[in-house]
């Protein structure tokens, strides 16, 4: 029985709040099942992955995720280039299902491309959306652009150009998780709350 979910996510320490209320539908199942549920920033990726991975070793009993920018097109060895990277040396013995690893695909930002009315709101008078790119497969749309379209589309607002820190964890909660479970939208997305859901349902 699962008594306790942790994600550790790559990002800025000002990031775990805006990630509870992303995942609200899944909060609020856990608490009703008394189910602990954490968000445990990390900051770099590799920091993140070392951060999980001790918490395998030291806490066994506690379901941890691991949710990394992608920084790429998923091409199906998403999973494979992380255990390659040399935080995974000498690992061997921790056991970590493909379950655990999940990937905010390509950037985390690029969840805010799928509820661009959210973005509309937040920043007000001078949003430019046309500046933003429009491929609603959003995954498809590379973090160089992502991020591009973004500064570009609020650089003329009052609260200026977008940035991570200042910005993302009031977004995170603003977006409507619900318009990325789709799975020609965002099918990274949709298996980290399939999974989640899995967890707090059978517990």
């Amino acid at each position: 029985m699962v008594s306790e979910i942790r994600i550790f996510v790559e990002g800025d320490k000002a990031l775990p709040n805006g990630f509870r209320a992303f995942l609200k539908p899944i909060t609020d199942i856990a608490r009703q099942r008394r189910i602990r549920f954490r968000v445990a920033p990390g900051g770099s990726k590799d920091e993140t992955i070392k951060d999980f991975i001790d918490a395998l070793q030291d806490e066994p009993e506690i379901f941890n995720i691991l949710l990394l920018d992608s920084d790429e097109p998923d091409k199906g060895t998403l999973i494979a280039s992380v255990k390659a990277r040399s935080t995974w040396d000498n690992q061997t013995g921790v056991n970590v299902q493909d379950g655990q690893i999940h990937f905010m695909v390509q950037v985390m930002e690029s969840w805010f491309l799928a509820d661009i009315p959210a973005l509309e709101r937040y920043y007000g008078n001078g949003f430019q959306q046309n500046r933003l790119p429009r491929n609603p497969s959003i995954e498809q749309i590379s973090k160089n652009d992502v991020i591009r379209g973004l500064e570009g589309a609020t650089r003329g607002t009052s609260k200026g150009k977008y940035s991570k820190t200042r910005h993302a964890p009031e977004l995170l909660q603003r977006v409507d998780s619900s318009k990325l479970r789709n799975r020609s939208v965002s099918p990274n997305c949709d298996r980290l709350f399939a999974t989640l859901e899995s967890l707090v349902s059978n517990t």
